[in-house]
């Protein structure tokens, strides 16, 4: 499978006084391609699933390799690397051209809204994101 991509672009707001993009607004780009990943597959409000389960992130294991800065145009990858019955674990790059400036590994549980414990991805969900599993 190849990966799903999303262009973005920094912004002012994106950096911190330095100049370079604040940390933790990688997060925030990976988790835009990870909503727009499930958006096509058919999901429009990927976070809030039917029959009240919510999909929120287990844990985030993340590298940052080099500095993003202002007006750079960057390129935010999704790959599903492993889906279990209550979790998918999805790799993600950004990338400005071929240089990689942040990776992470995150894991997203599939959990009751009422009591915030793990529940099983609907299947019909499981069925569609496993196909898109990169089993390399």
């Amino acid at each position: 499978m190849t990966a799903f991509a999303l262009p973005v672009r920094i912004y002012i707001e994106d950096t911190d006084a330095g100049g370079i993009v604040y940390y933790v607004n990688y997060l925030k780009f990976m988790e835009r391609s990870r909503t727009e990943f499930l958006r096509s597959l058919g999901y429009d409000k990927p976070a809030i699933l039917d029959e009240g389960l919510l999909l929120v992130v287990h844990s985030a294991q993340v590298i940052y390799r080099r500095p993003a800065r202002l007006d750079d145009q960057l390129e935010v990858t999704t790959e599903v690397v492993k889906i279990a019955r209550t979790y998918v674990e999805f790799q993600q790059n950004v990338l400005r051209g071929n240089d990689l400036m942040c990776e992470g590994l995150i894991r997203i549980a599939c959990v009751s809204g009422e009591t915030m414990k793990p529940n099983p991805i609907p299947i019909a969900m499981f069925e569609r994101i496993k196909s898109h599993t990169n089993t390399n």
